[in-house]
């Protein structure tokens, strides 16, 4: 029995079910439909017919130049002819051509104002137009009906065949729905099998030629397939880097620490210039890998992380003033994750703070993208030099502690989010350095 088991969640049963139930509802609906328009229809045409032969029954009579008596006797004959069921009442005298129907219709010569009445006797059921008229002064009314039954009968034998047909048509619009739905969910399948494919090895990508419905999922597992690559990548360089810069310092100390050789003051102060190196490629290099990039799909909150880090700078540099501007606008949320926000804007905050001599202005704007700006009062960056910030290692004084890196680390930073920085003079004395992000293509 277990192989008989449906599974619910199954895109393709719940697809089947829901065209399966839409058909069934559509089906039976038509089918209802047209079992009430064909008896209306069937009603109307001899509802038609019966007031077309009253009028000719009616102008028949309006022509002979008989009495009454023989006006009724032949209009009994006519009605005879027609097979019909009639009623006829001239002035005070009365005919029919049944005298039991004549007992059942007489209270419509009086109280009826329908034109086409319905009427069920004895299990027959009657369609009986009344039409009321003047002859010779007199007025007369006229009811001429025809047995219904029979034609009902006929309307529900053609009803029930075509529920028949209607039965045959559900079958096979389900049996098209299963065929429609299993073609329709082979790129699914094939995108599975992809998926497999690239779990083992045998490929490296998803293929784009995939359904408009498809492309987001498709371009966001190629992504992420390429973030994961990114990230090995980094990892390996980082491996590589930190294997060649620590190599020889750390060989270097080793050696003078199993040395014979006294250590003096020079060599312990070139001991200690090696080892903080270390410690600074180190620090960078965990600082590059912390590098989350725009396809971790989070967002920053400029005004929390903005605080939070001036804050902290303002803890670091006591004596320098740092002040931040941000937005008016409520919402401040950007599609950069927190960590990478708090790197591009801690870096330039934490060189301001080193060379300012009193006053850090930091500014957050919100336009096309977002707008980071950071100006001091230091003594600035001659214009010569500036196109050197950035490069990795690179150093334009030595006065201040440091490695160089931090602005290499920006440089990388920005590019995985298409931005890029600007340096130029501030008004203020110092540098200006203004980092610029389009949100769009930071999105993941």
């Amino acid at each position: 029995m277990s192989s008989w088991r449906v599974d619910r969640r199954s895109l393709r049963v719940r697809l089947l079910a829901w065209l399966s139930g839409i058909a069934l509802v559509v089906t039976g609906m038509t089918w209802l439909l047209h079992g009430i328009l064909l008896n209306d229809l069937a009603r109307d045409f001899l509802g038609a017919r019966l007031e077309r032969e009253a009028a000719h029954a009616i102008e028949q009579l309006r022509r002979e130049e008989r009495g009454i008596a023989g006006v009724l006797e032949s209009a009994s004959r006519g009605f005879q002819v027609f097979h019909h069921l009639y009623v006829l009442r001239l002035g005070d005298e009365l005919s029919a051509s049944d005298p039991h129907w004549q007992a059942a219709l007489e209270p419509l010569l009086e109280t009826s104002t329908r034109r086409l009445v319905e009427v069920r006797e004895d299990g027959q059921h009657l369609l009986v137009h009344r039409q009321a008229f003047m002859l010779d002064g007199e007025p007369g009314v006229l009811l001429i009906g025809e047995d219904f039954s029979q034609v009902e009968a006929g309307l529900h034998r053609l009803h029930w065949w075509v529920g028949g047909i209607a039965a045959a048509v559900l079958v096979m619009l389900v049996a098209l729905n299963l065929l429609a739905v299993n073609r329709g969910l082979i790129p699914l399948t094939r995108l599975r099998d992809q998926l497999g494919e690239l779990r083992r090895g045998e490929r490296e990508r998803l293929s784009p030629d995939v359904p408009s419905e498809l492309d987001g999922l498709v371009v966001q597992l190629n992504h992420f397939m390429d973030e994961i690559d990114a990230r090995l990548q980094r990892s390996r360089d980082s491996v590589a880097n930190l294997s060649h810069a620590l190599k020889t310092p750390l060989a270097a100390v080793t050696q003078v620490l199993r040395g014979a050789r006294p250590i003096d003051d020079t060599r312990r102060r070139r001991m200690v210039e090696r080892l903080e190196a270390v410690h600074g490629q180190l620090d960078a290099e965990l600082r590059r890998a912390r590098i989350a990039g725009p396809q971790a799909g989070q967002m920053a909150e400029l005004r929390r992380d903005g605080t939070r880090l001036v804050e902290m700078f303002r803890t670091l540099y006591p004596d320098t003033r740092f002040d931040l501007h941000l937005p008016a606008q409520r919402d401040l949320r950007v599609p950069i994750e927190s960590q990478d926000l708090s790197e591009m804007l801690g870096i330039v905050l934490d060189n301001a703070g080193k060379w300012a001599a009193g006053e850090v202005h930091c500014r957050l704007c919100l336009a096309q993208g977002l707008t980071l700006r950071v100006e001091d009062d230091g003594p600035g960056v001659a214009e010569a030099d500036l196109a050197r910030l950035g490069q990795r290692g690179t150093r334009l004084d030595e006065r201040r502690p440091g490695y160089g890196l931090g602005l290499s680390i920006l440089h990388q930073l920005l590019a995985r989010y298409a931005g890029r920085v600007d340096f130029a003079p501030s008004p203020l004395g110092g540098l200006r350095v203004t980092i610029r992000v389009p949100l769009e293509a930071s999105r993941p």
